[in-house]
């Protein structure tokens, strides 16, 4: 069974790989390991030693804590849930950020201008609300 810590940092790479556009494969050899490497990562089954968690971040341009945030400084307990009583962040809604869409609606919102996200951000208001 995989630790939740483990877990946990699985998906924020997976998150910041999407954000970027990376393929699995592309981060892979970024880091000089192969792809099926970076799905273990992704997916908590394999843990990430502290000079691939270095090369990672450098590749994906956060800081090392990048991978950490939304924990409470906590370590959860085995038997987990992903919300805060097992040691992290309550989510908006589980998973939201695992699904491929969702990371590319961010990436084009931020790569519109100040006028034309303040009125894509009004109409997807406006159609939740009929």
């Amino acid at each position: 069974m995989a630790h939740p810590i483990d877990v946990h940092v699985g998906r924020r790479l997976r998150q910041r790989r999407r954000l970027l556009g990376l393929t699995q494969e592309k981060l892979a050899q970024a880091v000089d390991i192969r792809f099926q490497q970076i799905q273990k990562y992704e997916s908590g089954s394999n843990r990430i030693s502290a000079s691939r968690l270095w090369s990672l971040a450098k590749a994906l341009d956060v800081s090392i804590t990048y991978f950490f945030e939304g924990m409470n400084g906590a370590e959860p307990k085995l038997d987990f849930d992903l919300r805060s009583e097992y040691g992290f962040a309550e989510t908006p809604a589980e998973g939201l950020l695992d699904e491929k869409e969702t990371i590319d609606l961010v990436r084009y919102y931020y790569q519109l201008g100040e006028e034309p996200r303040r009125r894509l951000l009004d109409l997807a208001r406006a159609l939740s609300e009929s």
